[in-house]
Parts: structure tokens; C-alpha cells; sequence
């Protein structure tokens, strides 16, 4: 697997001050958006003919407008018919696997790196040559197999606990003063047995239910994941060992029982629910990333803040945001040439364009790694850069490393489980390491 680069170096390979650049949102899972497929056909009464069309299969429910609204200039524009489809929250591979085999197939789509390459890279075209290729800022952002450049790294994310800074000082602390997991706990455990005479919780819901989950069984998982292949000077593996499993515990412990819900609700949860929660003012920490400053915004740019997801690892004070990309934009070579060339030439559009970087940056809220790309106006991006100026160190997404969608869910049943006292840890301990094993085989043979 190619090394994957770090937050330092894409802001360095960026020829930009940590302060001038943002990273952005995560992949595909917003809480706020689309309970279910939705489509739009970009049209124009007044366009002249195009010779090829674009069919995109957007990955983020929280962009869906934003998608359908660029789409719709382009073809107002050029001519050329644009439709976006935008799956449904944690069913984008089993949308993607159902759009394939229409006739009418997905033009662009993407996978979340070398893991979901694994199943697609024969549908991929060799983008090694195209102008697209030719705009990223650093070759480690293209996605490779066999020599060739089959995925596009379009946007770097960061993600942490997001936190309300006047709920946390109405309870009598300083963000600053938070910089381990100890300190978060007893933060946290002071806020939890005040709730009813404070008014709020600690943190918002840990929703397991499909629209929520992933931050726990993907991104919440990224940590052990992440400390291990650290200790043990590596970037993947066959088989993890689970050393810093108590470390997952104990912070799954405290998001389920500091919480504004009853742990054995969680399953029915939904990440509507956690946004609600949280700009309802019922809880002051929520889990998410940058991606979700549209949903928090009611909140004022001024009230926002991140913390890094504290373990309870030696070093953590040192941390910063987990920062990575799970977005690589990959075109269909089962498609007509011309709907091939028409799917290229809308994406450097995107890329390079006064309308599609601006969209990029202002009403998408990233960050996209193009030499064109403009500065985001996201208020937690800014945040995030400043850990980076700070020195502190970005946790890497080893998520992409992950053997496979079933382990995740495998992971996430027994998380369930274990929080409705259905289950033990032991459960998630073998979901963890027994089923990455296995996946893992399945995965490579």
C-alpha cells in the first residue's frame, strides 16, 4: 500500500501556510441528509446538443444540493447532461453494486482507498494522463494499482469532538485545559452527574442505527487501528492484534454513558438525532468532522470548537484532528468514449473553474487538493489547521486499511450489543481482531 500522506506534508506539498488551507469533510456519512437515493438531471432548454453525458454517484448525503446545484451550472454552461445521484447514508457500496449493472450505469463514482479499489479497479480507467491528474498537487493523492492511476484524491477531511465552547464554560471549563483522555473523562463525568442542574448532557447520542454507526465502527475505530500500526512501524496488516482495544473501550464506555440517552436506546439512535441534540444545546460534545459545519452552524461560528479524540494513549497531549481522505473519484471505463470524456472534463471543471472551486470552498466548506483550489470559508477547518501550526501531530485515517464493509458492520453489531448489555466486550474483541483475520483472507484469497 502506498504510504499515506500526512496532514503536515499535504500542507506542505500545498506551498501554503498552515493557516491559509483547510483540510475537509469526511466521506459519505452525514447525519442530515438523504434517508434515501436522490436524483437530479442537470438540464438546459437553451444548451446545444453535448456528445456525452455524466451519471455521478455521490458519496455524501450532505453535499446532495450542493451536487445537484453545480451540476445544473455546468449543463447551463456547456450543454452537457449531468445527473447526480446521491446514495443514501452507509449504503453507498451496496448503491453503487445495484447502479453498475443498469445499462445506464454511473459514469463517476468512488471508493474510500485500497481496500474498495480491491473490488473496482476493473472498472476503473487509467486517469494517469489526464488533465485531472495533472492538477493535484502531490502524486501520493492518486490512487494506484499496477502502475496505473485509477482514483483521484478530491478532498482531505478532518474529524474530532466537535464542542459547544458556551455550554463548556457555562459548566466551568476551558478547551484548553482538555488535552488527555483523563481530562476529558473527568470533565465529562462532572458534566454527566450535573445534567439536570446544568441543563445538558456531556456528549450527544453515540447513534448506532445505519445513519450514525460509522463514526463509531469506522472512525471511532481509526484510533486503536492508528496507535498500532504506529507501534509496530506499519501502514496495513493481515491481522490485527488489538493493543489498544482497552483504549477503545474506555472511550466508547464514556461516549455511552456521559450521553442523552440511556445506552440500550442506541440502536434506534440516528445521527439526526446527535445534530439535534447538539444544536439543541442538550449535549457539549459531538463527534464528527469538518464536513458537518452546515449542520452546526446555527450554533455561530464563534460557539464552535474540536478536540482531538482522546484514547488515553502516552503522547496524546502531542495529538491533533484525525486527518485523511476516504474520496477517490474514479471513472467508468465500461462507458462510451464520449461519456468518458464528458465525466473528465466536468470533474477538471470542478477542479479549476471560478464556479467549481468556489462551490468547492464556500458551499461544500473544503478543501480540495488542486493547484487551483480555493481557501475554505469552514470556520472548523481553521480550527484544524491551527493544530497543525500548533505542532501537534494529525492522526492518519487507517480506516481505508480496514479488510472490509462486513467487518465494520460485524464491529458495529457487537459495539450494539455490548452498549445494550447484550453483549460483552469480549464480543467486540473478537468482532475486532477474529474478523479482521477473516475478512481479510476473504478479501486476498
Amino acid at each position: 500500500m502506498k504510504k499515506m500522506i500526512t496532514r503536515r506534508n499535504f500542507l506542505k506539498a500545498a506551498g501554503v501556510s498552515a493557516a491559509a488551507l483547510g483540510l475537509a469533510a469526511c466521506g459519505g456519512s452525514s447525519s442530515s441528509t438523504a434517508s434515501s437515493a436522490a436524483s437530479s438531471t442537470a438540464a438546459s432548454s437553451t444548451a446545444a446538443k453535448a456528445d456525452g453525458k455524466v451519471y455521478y454517484l455521490n458519496f455524501k448525503p450532505e453535499q446532495d444540493q450542493d451536487w445537484q446545484d453545480l451540476a445544473a451550472e455546468y449543463t447551463k454552461e456547456t450543454g452537457v447532461p449531468v445527473t447526480v445521484v446521491t446514495a443514501a447514508s452507509g449504503q453507498y457500496e451496496t448503491t453503487l453494486m445495484s447502479e453498475m449493472e443498469k445499462s445506464e450505469a454511473p459514469t463517476l463514482f468512488q471508493v474510500n482507498g485500497p481496500t474498495g479499489l480491491k473490488n473496482w479497479k476493473d472498472y476503473c480507467a487509467d486517469l494517469s494522463d489526464t488533465k485531472l491528474r495533472g492538477e493535484l498537487i502531490d502524486d501520493s493523492l492518486a490512487l494506484q494499482s499496477d502502475g496505473k492511476d485509477l482514483g483521484i484524491d478530491w478532498v482531505q477531511e478532518s474529524y474530532g469532538i466537535i464542542y459547544n465552547k458556551q455550554l463548556l464554560e457555562k459548566a466551568g471549563y476551558k478547551a484548553e485545559d482538555i488535552n488527555s483522555f483523563d481530562k476529558l473523562k473527568a470533565c465529562a463525568d462532572d458534566i454527566q452527574a450535573r445534567k439536570d442542574e446544568l441543563g445538558f448532557a456531556a456528549f450527544t447520542s453515540a447513534g448506532m442505527d445505519g445513519s450514525s454507526d460509522w463514526r463509531f465502527k469506522t472512525h471511532l475505530a481509526n484510533l486503536p487501528i492508528y496507535y498500532e500500526y504506529k507501534a509496530d512501524g506499519i501502514s496495513s496488516t493481515d491481522a490485527i492484534k488489538g493493543t489498544y482495544l482497552d483504549n477503545y473501550k474506555q472511550i466508547w464506555d464514556l461516549y455511552i454513558t456521559d450521553s442523552t440517552c440511556d445506552p440500550t436506546l442506541l440502536a434506534s439512535k440516528t445521527g439526526n438525532d446527535a445534530v439535534a441534540e447538539f444544536v439543541g444545546k442538550k449535549a457539549v460534545f459531538y463527534q464528527n468532522g469538518t464536513w458537518a459545519y452546515n449542520d452546526v452552524k446555527d450554533l455561530g461560528d464563534d460557539n464552535l470548537g474540536m478536540l482531538p479524540i482522546y484514547i488515553g494513549v502516552d503522547g496524546e497531549e502531542n495529538q491533533g484532528l484525525c486527518t485523511g481522505s476516504e474520496n477517490f473519484w474514479c471513472v467508468n471505463n465500461n462507458s462510451s468514449d464520449a461519456d468518458i470524456q464528458a465525466t473528465l472534463d466536468f470533474l477538471y471543471w470542478c477542479v479549476t473553474s471560478e464556479a467549481g472551486t468556489s462551490a468547492m470552498a464556500d458551499k461544500m466548506g473544503f478543501v480540495i487538493p488542486f493547484k487551483k483550489a480555493k481557501d475554505s470559508t469552514n470556520p472548523l477547518i481553521t480550527i484544524a489547521n491551527q493544530y497543525v501550526a500548533d505542532g501537534k501531530t494529525s492522526v492518519d485515517w487507517c480506516f481505508s486499511t480496514m479488510p472490509s464493509e462486513e467487518w465494520k458492520n460485524g464491529l458495529g453489531s457487537a459495539l450494539t450489543a455490548y452498549a445494550a448489555g447484550t453483549g460483552d466486550w469480549d464480543g467486540v474483541v473478537t468482532a475486532f481482531v477474529d474478523g479482521w483475520a477473516k475478512e481479510y483472507k476473504l478479501a486476498n484469497g
